[in-house]
């Protein structure tokens, strides 16, 4: 099992709190959030990460090197931003296996990502997105689950609860990409919206705990959501 961490964030938002380290590496219940994630991966049986990294990436190299609890860990290098989807498209060329699990490192999401690597294997899907159940999904936007595949996105606004998506995925190494996306891109703006009808991603539903560090109110409730894990 291969996982791809987009860990190049540049944290706009966090600037005040990051103190010269990548989003990712933001300090959560005394570790990196990036540490957490990984020991997620770790757990679920993934023999190699490939950590996609940008601003501040020697903070990165340097904490985790080439191997953490058992994965060997490689990087891709973005030399210039390039947006969720530019960045999981360049992370894939260096892949090894038929899939890999691609996680958000700014997004935590209690899953079982061995339980969602069967379920892409036996939905015959390119893709498997993970949605997380909210009680509002105002803030996040929704999306709309029928039959276990994913039909539609519903933008950010309508209050309620609903599924959305978990920022987690599986795909096939050899995807494809429309021939007219741009080196730098985001990967459900600019992919998945747009390419829903084609693609179909298979659901995997998850009830569990999800939370985005992204804002400094998040930042701090994982200070204590996240202990232990």
């Amino acid at each position: 099992m291969e996982a791809i961490v987009l860990a190049g964030g540049l944290g706009t938002r966090l600037a005040a709190r990051l103190s010269g380290v990548p989003k990712a590496m933001a300090p959560v219940a005394g570790r990196p959030f990036l540490e957490i994630l990984l020991n997620q991966v770790a757990r679920a049986g993934c023999g190699r990460v490939l950590l996609s990294v940008g601003h501040l990436r020697g903070v990165i190299q340097d904490y985790f090197g080439a191997s953490f609890r058992g994965m060997k860990v490689d990087y891709a290098v973005e030399e210039a931003p390039l947006g969720t989807g530019g960045a999981i498209r360049f992370a894939l060329r260096q892949t090894r296996d038929d899939v890999a699990l691609v996680l958000n490192g700014d997004t935590f999401l209690d899953a079982d990502y061995a339980a969602m690597m069967r379920i892409h294997a036996g939905a015959g899907a390119a893709l498997t997105m993970a949605v997380a159940r909210q009680e509002d999904i105002a803030r996040y936007g929704g999306v709309v689950v029928e039959a276990g595949r994913v039909v539609n996105f519903e933008e950010k606004g309508r209050t309620g609860p609903g599924w959305i998506n978990a920022g987690a995925y599986v795909l096939q190494t050899d995807l494809a990409w429309p021939a007219n996306l741009p080196e730098k891109f985001s990967f459900e703006r600019d992919f998945l919206a747009p390419e829903i009808d084609r693609v179909v991603p298979a659901a995997y539903e998850v009830e569990g705990f999800f939370l985005d560090i992204g804002v400094p109110e998040d930042l701090d409730r994982a200070q204590t959501e996240l202990v232990g894990y």
